[in-house]
């Protein structure tokens, strides 16, 4: 074992990246066995550039004590992800066994909710009270890792920001000045609460290297560093596009079966309702699709197209929610547009579609009439089930964002429920209304 370890040890020194990701790929059993062999810098190191979800899955495997050794040792933001993976009772039991010092800033990250600027942001930050002189801050810095020095944070002796400090106007002041005439005061802090998606877009709109985090009193409680949220940023990007199918947030490429089972399974059984739902409505018009055999097989047509254009409208809106650019205001423009625009595009296909339908029966020997009717019955049904499905498309995720729920979360089962549903419906529905033009005469 000792050759194996000192292996691995060089591999993660030497490309601590690569061998994040090589972690992350192996079986979860493997992980598990792994992180319980390794010595203590080793796993630390690989903990520390792998996902932190996926890493704190794999630590909860472990035994109190080898945790209790791994969240110590661990960057807070790091251990705090960890902690959120387990249940009350066994936190408490981790966190009674670590010295107070320890504990107590752990506690505080891991009371935070997992979706907010608390519970990513690094607490360790180079902050100085404004009573200080320009020697005393500039011995502090020498004594603040390098890590946590992106900006000089100034607050109160209560811990309230008040603005930030520059370097050079700190280098260049005389050793005995108050740095209170240095302080810049018109600084942009983020609350503890905000949400995740929120800090990323902003440090991405302002570029920002840092964000200083406060909590209600405006005290200085930690920093959102800038690769801390374009991690954070492409997580949630791929939680979204994994959630909007039904599949778990969490889940990753070479996750355990049971979890597999777990995540996607409630949403498979919601599938499976929704699309009883949809066989229920062609069952209302089991006469006429045995009288007339073409309507089973222009079915798909119609089906297939209201749901193109409903995850078109979706993935629209979708990306203005993640960007923010949806607000109250502009809610009803973002429905109207997206309904006028599936109409139009209805209108433009039902126009083709109906030209191949009669086509087709043409050249099956239709009557003329048979014809013409089969044509009027799917150009209707696509301009009805494209403005239906783009107007759901929009109404869904807003809809959940309203009553509190995640927009990305499985929008798209309800959403192909209202296409195949109205698409159904209205294709059959016409077809009984031309029933006289579709049926043989006699």
């Amino acid at each position: 074992m000792k050759p194996l370890e000192s292996l691995l040890r060089i591999f993660v020194e030497l490309h601590p990246e690569d061998a994040a990701r090589a972690f992350e790929t192996l079986e979860f059993g493997e992980t598990v066995r792994l992180l319980k062999g390794l010595p203590v810098g080793v796993a630390v190191s690989l903990l520390e550039r792998a996902s932190p979800q996926a890493g704190a899955r794999i630590v909860e495997q472990l035994d109190v004590e080898r945790i209790r050794e791994l969240t110590s040792a661990v960057s807070p933001r790091t251990a705090a992800a960890i902690l959120h993976q387990l249940d009350e009772a066994k936190r408490e039991e981790v966190l009674g066994g670590l010295a107070e010092g320890t504990a107590r800033p752990l506690r505080e990250l891991a009371r935070y909710p997992a979706e907010t600027a608390g519970a990513f942001m690094e607490p360790r930050v180079a902050a100085f009270s404004i009573d200080l002189t320009v020697q005393q801050a500039i011995s502090r810095i020498r004594k603040t890792p390098r890590e946590a020095l992106h900006y000089l944070y100034v607050t109160q002796r209560d811990g309230r920001l008040i603005g930030v400090l520059n370097m050079r106007d700190l280098l260049l002041a005389a050793p005995r000045d108050p740095i209170e005439p240095l302080v810049v005061r018109d600084v942009v802090s983020v609350p503890d609460t905000m949400d995740r998606g929120e800090v990323v877009k902003m440090m991405q709109d302002r570029k920002f290297l840092a964000l200083p985090v406060v909590d209600f009193d405006g005290r200085l409680v930690g920093v959102v560093k800038h690769d801390q949220a374009l991690r954070a940023g492409q997580l949630e990007a791929f939680e979204d596009l994994q959630k909007l199918v039904g599949a778990g947030a969490d889940e990753r490429a070479l996750s355990p079966v049971r979890m597999v089972v777990k995540s996607r399974l409630p949403w498979l059984y919601v599938n499976l309702l929704t699309a009883f739902m949809a066989a229920a409505v062609i069952g209302l018009f089991e006469g006429i699709i045995a009288k007339v055999a073409a309507l089973a097989v222009l079915l798909p047509v119609v089906a297939g197209q209201g749901g193109n254009t409903g995850s078109q409208s979706l993935a629209v809106v979708m990306r203005g929610l993640a960007l923010r650019e949806i607000i109250p205001g502009v809610k009803k423009r973002v429905i109207l547009k997206e309904l006028f625009g599936g109409l139009i595009n209805g209108v433009s296909v039902a126009i083709v579609t109906a030209a191949a339908v009669f086509g087709w029966r043409i050249v099956e020997g239709d009557p003329m009439k048979g014809c013409v009717g089969m044509s009027l019955v799917i150009g209707l049904a696509m301009v009805i089930n494209m403005g239906a499905a783009a107007l759901s498309g929009a109404i869904i995720p807003l809809a959940l964002k309203a009553v509190g729920r995640d927009p990305a979360q499985s929008a798209s089962i309800f959403l192909t429920t209202v296409t195949d549903i109205v698409g159904f419906a209205s294709f059959l529905g016409f077809a009984m209304a031309f029933s006289s033009w579709l049926l043989p005469a006699g």
